[in-house]
């Protein structure tokens, strides 16, 4: 077993000939700002940072990867260090050093842990080691870090199974008491179910280093993503919803936000063109709370001596607050751009430009819930942003069905621990619905409504705030008596009429999709907008079923998309010099029927996924059978993907297979 403890971190990855100081032109040591040291503004008072305190820049020689020494287990826990803190944490030029060696195989973007993941992967898939466990950030389900996970297990020749997760379990570091949230995987070399664990309450213990936790237990094919069942990680992105999602701008400066009366004292309502430049500005904790009435100067489109000759006042506020920090960012465009956003995202603006109203969701919240904001708002980082003025598609992001797909495939984040809205895998990949005109009308109205019915409540009372609402909508839902201050919430935002509004909008969209069996085993239970780890075991079935019929919708409109049929969401900006032949292909008569009798007494197999495992889940009802006698039951006799089938069951904890007889039957 191979034993780090007593080794540097940083040399268990990398080898070097040596680590020498970066010089400039004229022989000196580079050195860049530390990142620590702060002086006091001599014009504003305020904290700067003071360029006096700086750090070497080092450069290393002929880096390569560190080769690990024999062993048949490797274990270990390496340091939670994030992508965006690795310079901060380990020097830019051991940062440096690694992405170089490790290019292309582990991208830039993932979490310092992901090369020992990467490393170990390797070790075990080519029979250099039984297997591996680690114990990461529970970020290793995120997108950013599946990547790394993703190639190794999707191998066709020599792939790694996961036999072992717990994708998220509390942690408390002794040094400093700080909780974060841990995940735990266990590799193996070839395809072999696993074990996923997940933790179903938690408890607060006197020892304050540490806490006392339930699990539950389910066997299967372990994902990417730490779930077994519906693989969602698998879903593609989808032509009909690109281009039109995009985080917030990211300031790098805080100095850009201002006060009303800020705003005022720099002109705004006397200089002609400011109302333009000193917008409206929103972020996470204005949704989930309530809007702090900030403003935010943005300046993009301008160059510096342009703002300096016709808005002096404004130049010299960002010079003086935004400008001293931009001169020690590490990045050079954003350190010669002070006066604009870090990252202005101008795609976004491409987006959103000629709407009246877009929709915005918190990317790591509570409860995932989606609003409109008007366009002369300026969204902050922290805001996923999708320019969709259409009150139909606000309805079905809010529903229970897209919220369900969103906490499966956004995973988590956080020591908050709460679920995070990934773009590309949350929105992207989402198959919407093909809405007739009369569901159009009844979606949209009802979305209409709740997002005008909790605005109207939230301007009547000052303390009001959307997670305090859904706090109490969820108590409801779970049959918990409220207590004094929750009464009060749900009187001011009449909860209960929020309640049936949004039980109306969940069963319009389930109609939309033909998949009212499910309406009626979901709609009003707990989890509708925020996960239910310990939930009742029909209402975690139906959840499977609803994943695996999206997983299944996903794949057809892949397909159609593949052909050129493409459903946009806003056709007359992603595709207004498209033309397409119209075919009614999905959801299809697949996603209703179950196997259609045909002559002979045999039945054809379906070609569908969900329809598939209906048909076999039906039969195992009836009585066990070999893998055998199931295929034997259809048309063409079709073992393989019967085969496939019945593992997918099994997975799901719906199946179970007898070794002694050869026989499946249900659980």
């Amino acid at each position: 077993m191979r034993d780090f403890k007593n080794i540097e971190c940083r040399d268990a990855l990398i080898e070097y000939d040596s680590r020498e100081p970066e010089l400039d032109n004229n022989g000196e040591p580079v050195t860049i700002w530390d990142g620590i040291s702060m002086k006091v503004s001599p014009t504003t008072g305020e904290l700067i940072p003071d360029e006096t305190g700086r750090s070497i820049v080092y450069r290393y020689q002929n880096p390569r990867r560190t080769e690990w020494p024999e062993a048949e287990y490797i274990i270990g826990n390496p340091p939670f260090i994030g992508a965006s803190t690795m310079r901060r944490s380990l020097g830019d030029g051991y940062v440096d050093a690694v992405r170089q060696v490790f290019k292309g195989v582990v991208p830039d973007s993932a979490d310092f842990v992901m090369y020992w993941w990467h490393t170990a992967a390797e070790k075990v898939r080519y029979c250099e080691a039984q297997r591996f466990g680690f114990i990461t950030t529970n970020s290793l389900r995120q997108t950013f870090n599946r990547r790394v996970l993703e190639p190794h297990l999707g191998d066709a020749k020599k792939p790694l199974s996961l036999t072992f997760a717990v994708p998220d379990h509390p942690w408390v570091d002794v040094n400093d008491g700080a909780a974060v949230r841990i995940a735990m995987t266990v590799g193996v070399a070839g395809v072999q179910p696993g074990q996923l664990r997940q933790v179903t309450k938690e408890f607060s213990t006197e020892d304050r280093e540490a806490r006392e936790v339930q699990m539950s237990q389910r066997g299967g094919k372990l994902f990417s993503d730490l779930t077994i069942g519906a693989d969602v990680a698998s879903a593609k992105a989808l032509k009909a919803n690109a281009e039109l999602t995009s985080r917030g701008v990211m300031l790098f400066g805080s100095g850009f936000i201002v006060t009303q009366e800020e705003a005022t004292a720099i002109g705004l309502g006397e200089v002609e063109g400011l109302e333009r430049l000193i917008r409206n500005y929103r972020n996470g904790r204005d949704l989930t709370q309530k809007p702090r009435g900030a403003r935010v100067i943005d300046l993009f489109g301008l160059g510096d001596k342009e703002v300096r000759e016709h808005y002096p006042t404004v130049y010299q506020w960002v010079r003086e607050r935004v400008k001293p920090e931009r001169d020690q960012n590490r990045d050079k465009s954003i350190r010669k751009n002070w006066w604009l956003h870090g990252r202005p995202r101008p795609e976004w603006r491409s987006y959103a430009e000629g709407l009246s109203r877009y929709i915005a969701t918190v990317e790591t919240t509570k409860h995932r819930l989606f609003t409109f904001l008007s366009s002369d708002i300026l969204p902050d980082n922290m805001l996923v942003n999708i320019a969709v003025d259409d009150p139909a598609i606000l309805g079905v992001l809010s529903s229970r069905v897209h919220v369900t797909w969103a906490l499966s495939a956004g995973g988590r984040l956080g020591m908050g621990n709460d679920p995070r809205y990934n773009k590309t895998r949350c929105f992207e990949t989402f198959p919407f619905p093909r809405l007739n005109p009369e569901l159009t009308a009844k979606v949209s109205s009802i979305a209409e409504h709740i997002d005008r019915h909790r605005k109207k409540q939230q301007i009547a009372h000052d303390s009001l705030t959307l997670t305090g609402m859904y706090n109490v909508l969820e108590k409801l839902r779970s049959g918990g008596d409220l207590t004094a201050k929750e009464k009060i919430i749900h009187q001011q935002g009449l909860v209960s009429v929020l309640r049936e509004l949004h039980d109306d909008l969940d069963r319009a969209v389930f109609e939309a999709y033909g998949w009212s069996d499910l309406a009626d085993k979901l709609v009003g239970r707990p989890g509708a907008t925020t996960p239910v780890p310990d939930k009742p075991a029909d209402q975690a079935e139906a959840e499977e079923e609803l994943l695996m019929r999206l997983v299944e919708l996903n794949k057809q409109r892949t397909e159609e998309e593949s052909r050129g049929i493409v459903r946009w969401l806003r056709p007359e900006y992603q595709a207004s010099d498209a033309v397409q032949t119209e075919v009614d292909i999905a959801p299809k008569a697949a996603l209703e029927k179950t196997v259609a009798a045909t002559t002979k007494g045999k039945a054809t197999f379906p070609k569908a996924i969900p329809d598939q495992l209906r048909a076999l889940r039906e039969a195992l009802a009836e009585r066990s059978h070999t893998t055998e006698s199931l295929a034997e039951l259809f048309k063409r006799k079709p073992r393989k993907s019967v085969e496939e089938g019945l593992q997918s069951l099994a997975a799901v904890g719906v199946a179970e297979y007898e070794p002694e007889t050869q026989t499946w039957h249900t659980v």
